[in-house]
């Protein structure tokens, strides 16, 4: 277990010119020890040609390879095809493309030059030769397949983690903001209700008593209920507005982090737009959530889409649009319960607004935060 560990460790360190360069020499010795002293210039021009492509074999795969099929034609080779093969079925996607070079390296491998002595000879014997061939270069093309394979599974590993790791930070979150809005009715139905009522009665008795000190006894317990009332409803207010994992003594974010949000998402985002400057802190962490989560949505759901983000207001309302593009790389599909668009949905229910999120006909997504204006 050790020792396969240490062979790839010295694969990782080993730099990429100096793996190109024993491949190199290797293809350089393939054709001295198939040609001896039987090659003429030609052939080792293309020979020369064939090797020092591999150089560039990760940059231009299929002109390397191409590069490689005279020597091939020429000689019976194996390492200069078989490596720019292997090079271009692990860079590229294209089915078609890999079968043509297969077939292509099979006919220069089967083939003798001249190309009239390659029709000469037994027919069977050349069927057999380029079957034969057609394997042996069909080969480094599944091998390199199973590499870009092996790689998009490891990047799709990566995404899933990722996605289960928020998963679980929305579903905490969920929890944590279900029970402050279940401790937010309770303060509201049970306490403030209580509250109103000892408000209530020492009116009535600051009202009916005849003694000075008994009217301003009552005053005094007035006064301090509708205190406590005020500060009741903010405290109602906090909770049901705050359903993140931060508490209340950490800052929350608002519409002057929104800049350093987008630029931390990875993803290519404009941010177009503003909002009327008398919207509230509650309506502008509201904003805030809904383009965090729209743009944790695109990085999961969409890789390599881009987003614009859109910031819009009217005489009567305000909002938020968050547009993606169509993905360029294939996602992986998740299991998802949206409590990320549920939360969204409460918090604009709290600014008496409405959360849209629909599909695009362009293949992308579009996220919508609308809520009335107020004054903060």
């Amino acid at each position: 277990m050790s020792t396969g560990r240490a062979r790839r460790a010295l694969w990782r360190w080993l730099p990429p010119w100096a793996l190109d360069a024993g491949l190199v020499a290797l293809a350089v010795l393939d054709a001295w020890i198939n040609l001896y002293d039987e090659g003429t210039p030609l052939i080792w021009s293309c020979v020369a040609l064939g090797s020092a492509a591999l150089f560039l074999r990760r940059r231009f795969p299929l002109t390397v390879f191409l590069l490689t099929l005279p020597m091939t034609l020429f000689m019976d080779v194996a390492v200069a095809p078989i490596t720019a093969l292997y090079t271009l079925a692990a860079s590229t996607r294209n089915r078609p493309l890999l079968a043509g070079c297969v077939l292509l390296n099979a006919a220069a491998s089967t083939l003798a030059w001249p190309l009239s002595d390659g029709f000469a000879g037994d027919q069977t014997w050349t069927l057999i030769q380029f079957v034969y061939t057609l394997a042996t270069a069909t080969a480094p093309v599944l091998f390199g397949q199973l590499v870009q394979a092996r790689h998009d599974v490891a990047l799709q590993l990566v995404e899933v983690e990722e996605a289960r790791e928020h998963e679980r930070a929305l579903h905490a979150q969920t929890v944590l903001a279900r029970e402050r809005a279940q401790l937010a009715r309770e303060m509201h139905d049970v306490v403030s209700h209580q509250v109103s009522l000892i408000a209530v009665q020492a009116g009535a008795l600051q009202v009916a008593a005849k003694d000075p000190d008994a009217r301003e006894a009552a005053r005094t317990i007035r006064t301090l209920s509708v205190n406590t009332l005020d500060e009741l409803r903010h405290m109602v207010t906090l909770l049901r507005a705050s359903g993140g994992k931060e508490t209340e003594l950490t800052p929350q974010p608002t519409l002057a982090d929104l800049q350093q949000l987008i630029a931390n998402s990875g993803i290519e985002t404009t941010l177009t737009g503003g909002l009327p400057p008398g919207i509230s802190t509650t309506a502008q962490r509201t904003v805030y959530r809904t383009v965090q989560e729209a743009l944790t949505n695109v990085r999961k759901h969409a890789p390599g889409a881009r987003a614009e983000v859109r910031l819009w207001h009217d005489a009567q309302h305000f909002g938020v649009t968050v547009t993606n593009t169509a993905p360029t790389r294939p996602s992986v599909a998740l299991p998802s319960a949206r409590h990320g668009l549920i939360g969204l949905g409460e918090r604009a229910e709290l600014l008496d607004g409405t959360l849209t999120a629909e599909p695009t006909p362009q293949g992308g997504y579009r996220t919508e935060l609308r809520a009335p204006t107020r004054p903060a």
